[in-house]
Formats: structure tokens, C-alpha cells, sequence
């Protein structure tokens, strides 16, 4: 479980570092709008968001298992964290988050790293797509700056609110986010190299600010970001609230594994190396805990930033470092610019996120597979949306371990008959 900083720096040299600073520059610019549009999109203060890439990120890189994985905040949590804030406040997000750094930190320590491979593909392809759905659906009331004052959990309930809302569209919210979401799409195709979703953000917020467009804005919403890291506090702790958060937590700790031992198979395959997944979910772990004194959210192994440092030239786990004390130094000298950026704007950078998400270029792969491959992931999928994660995963993982026991042709267990 020896981190890959410690085998990398081994001969380390100041062609690599060059690399791996460029990288992380690259891919800290990439990181801020999506940690403070994540964190938003949680029910979080965008700060969080923030706090999160450093803290974690650090942690993740320092620690990890992978060469070249990025860490962070991902949409992946904001169906778990939504939930978890809406019913237990910010402070129950913070034990369940340091609750599943302690259960990593210990499936670390027990070498379970390598089961992420008996997890059917067809469950985390299933919800993967159905947390892309409930993004997407998240992100519809700032797009179209619907005046909605609470927005409901649940998918169906929220979709009838935004629905009942729809005499409140706002044309220059509107407006707003669909040139965020063409730059976007437009500079990742043209330019897919350059950080766009800055370009796109800067670009988009400047011509709010001096059009003096209705649009609401991160201070306007949540007020100036500070320009600094909160001191870590422990939480309160109690056996009851333990017990309540419990699932939460595992939901938490499942997705932080599996999302990082999947991000970290990715790059393996990107830069034709391997990762050390017991190390990787150990770092997870730490991260995790760490992140949650310092009042962030749960962190994990980022598919998207991890590939762009690649595609940067990020050669070791310095380069998410780099990255990681970018965002420091960005948040100590220009966080109040930070809340010029528009709400429609980092609605625009979620949709493009869940869209990525859900990998449209595989449904094709994914309709061509046996029947109860295409039932397993659909399950998954409407289970995720309609239900919950805990539920979905559940539910997933257990029918999907049993197709696979009957594929293999293993006879049924013998019956006594005693009644």
C-alpha cells in the first residue's frame, strides 16, 4: 500500500517536474468552476466546493495509488449529498463524510481494493446514467431561472415544481446558459487542450456584469466567497446520529471507491501503466476524513480531470499537487471574483458534466449486450432516479452477483425438507 509518489520521485527530474507543473495549472483551472458548481448543486456553500478540491485533492495525490489520478468533489456525490444536507443539515454531511473516510481507510487496510472487479459493469453503468439524469434535472431551475423556492428532493415531485414554476422563466437566465453551454461544446471541439470551461465561465459572467443582466450570480445567492481555508473542527457525535447516517456513509464510501479505482483503470490505460487500488482506496479514505474537518464535501478519483492531466502531460502525482495549491493560491487572491461567475453559467458546466457522464457514444455497446445485462443496468438506472442510490446499489449488486452464480451453472443448494 506504498503510495506512487514515493516510487515515482525516485529519479525524478526537472524535464517531469516542467510537465506535471504545466499539468496541474491546466487542470486546477478546470477544477474551480466544477467544484463550486458541484458544491452548489449539492446544497452546499460553493466554498466547500472549493475546500474540497485542496484538501482532497492534496490527499488523493500525496497518498494515492495512481501516477496520475486527480481528486476532488465529483457530480457523482451530488445525489448522496443533497439528500444527506436536505435531512440532516451540513453537519450530518460532515460525519457521514468522515464516517466513510473511516470505513476506506479501513477496506484499505483489509486489502479490498481488487473487488471493485466483482461489481457487475452493467450496475455502474446503470447508475452512473441515472445520477447524469438526476444532475441534469438538478440544474433545469437555474438554467432557466425559474423562481422556485424549494426545490423537492425526489426526481418525480421536483420535475412536477419545475413544471408548476414554468410561467417564471427568466429569457436572460435563459439565455445566459445556453451561450455558456455552445462556448463550452464549442472550445472543447475547436480547443480541446485549452482549460474552456474558464474561458467559457469568464467569458459569459463578464458579459452579465457589463450588460447589468438580471441574472443571479453566486454572490448575489450565497454572498462573497471567503478567500481562505476554515480551521478543521470535529464534529458532534453521537451513537444515534451514527446509526442514522450509517447508510449514507456507505453509500459515500462505495462511490468514492468505486469512481477512484475506476478513474485510476482509465489512466492506467491512458499512460500504460498500472495503480496500486489498496493504496488508492486508503488515500480515499484519508481524503475523505480530512476534507470533512475542514468542512468540504466527500472527495474521490475524478474520471474528467484525471484524463485532462494526462492529456496535459502530467507524468506523476506531483502534477496533483500542483494542482491542488493552484486552487489554494486562486482562492487567497481572487475568490470575491469568484462570485461575478453566473448560476446559469455553472448550470451550463453541470449539464455538459451529467451529459459526459452518462457516455452517450456507449448506449449503442450497451443495447447490443445480453438481455440481462440491458435489464441489470435499466434496473439500476430507474432504481437510482425513482428510489435512491442505497437502494439502487443494493438491489444491483445482489441481482447481478446472481446472474452471474447462474451463468456459471452452479447447482442449487440442497433443501432438507423439514418444515
Amino acid at each position: 500500500m506504498k503510495p506512487k509518489l514515493l516510487t515515482t520521485l525516485r529519479g525524478y527530474t526537472s524535464s517531469q517536474f516542467r510537465a506535471d507543473v504545466l499539468a496541474g495549472i491546466t487542470v486546477a483551472l478546470i477544477a474551480i468552476p466544477l467544484s463550486l458548481a458541484i458544491a452548489i448543486a449539492s446544497g452546499a456553500n460553493p466554498a466547500a466546493g472549493l475546500v474540497s478540491a485542496i484538501i482532497g485533492g492534496f490527499l488523493i495525490s500525496l497518498l494515492g495509488g495512481s501516477k496520475v489520478q486527480i481528486g476532488g468533489p465529483t457530480g457523482a456525490f451530488i445525489v448522496v449529498v443533497y439528500g444527506v444536507i436536505a435531512a440532516h443539515g451540513f453537519a450530518g454531511l460532515i460525519l457521514a463524510t468522515l464516517m466513510a473516510g473511516v470505513i476506506l481507510v479501513l477496506a484499505g487496510l483489509l486489502r479490498l481494493g481488487n473487488l471493485i472487479e466483482h461489481v457487475p459493469e452493467p450496475v455502474v453503468n446503470g447508475f452512473t446514467i441515472g445520477i447524469a439524469v438526476i444532475i441534469a434535472s438538478s440544474q433545469l431551475k437555474d438554467l432557466l431561472g425559474l423562481d422556485i423556492q424549494v426545490v423537492p428532493a425526489e426526481f418525480l415531485p421536483k420535475i412536477a415544481a419545475l413544471w408548476s414554476a414554468r410561467a417564471t422563466l427568466d429569457t436572460a437566465a435563459l439565455g445566459t446558459g445556453l451561450i455558456a453551454l455552445a462556448l463550452i461544446i464549442a472550445l472543447r471541439r475547436l480547443f480541446p487542450k485549452l482549460p474552456g470551461l474558464i474561458f467559457a465561465m469568464a467569458a459569459v459572467s463578464l458579459g452579465v456584469a457589463v450588460m447589468h443582466l438580471p441574472v443571479e450570480t453566486i454572490t448575489s445567492r450565497f454572498g462573497t466567497l471567503p478567500s481562505h481555508i476554515p480551521a478543521p473542527v470535529v464534529p458532534e457525535i453521537s451513537l444515534a446520529l451514527l446509526r442514522e447516517l450509517l447508510p449514507s456513509a456507505l453509500v459515500i464510501a462505495f462511490l468514492a471507491a468505486i469512481e477512484s479505482l475506476l478513474s485510476a483503470m482509465v489512466a492506467d490505460r491512458m499512460i500504460e501503466g498500472s495503480h496500486r487500488p489498496n493504496a488508492e482506496v486508503m488515500a480515499q479514505g484519508w481524503a475523505n476524513i480530512a476534507a470533512s474537518l475542514f468542512g468540504g464535501l466527500p472527495v474521490t478519483g475524478a474520471i474528467a480531470r484525471t484524463a485532462t492531466n494526462v492529456r496535459a502531460g502530467g507524468q506523476t502525482p506531483v502534477a496533483g499537487l500542483v494542482h491542488a495549491a493552484v486552487i489554494f493560491l486562486i482562492m487567497l487572491v481572487a475568490a470575491p471574483y469568484a462570485g461575478y461567475l453566473a448560476m446559469p453559467a455553472l448550470a451550463a458546466i453541470l449539464l455538459t458534466t451529467a451529459w459526459n457522464m452518462s457516455e452517450p457514444h456507449r448506449w449503442p455497446q450497451y443495447w447490443a449486450a445480453p438481455m440481462a445485462d440491458r435489464v441489470l443496468l435499466l434496473l439500476t438506472m430507474v432504481l437510482t432516479v425513482l428510489a435512491d442510490l442505497t437502494t439502487a446499489i443494493g438491489v444491483g449488486v445482489a441481482l447481478g452477483l446472481a446472474l452471474r452464480l447462474r451463468e456459471k451453472g452452479l447447482p442449487p443448494a440442497p433443501w432438507s425438507g423439514r418444515q
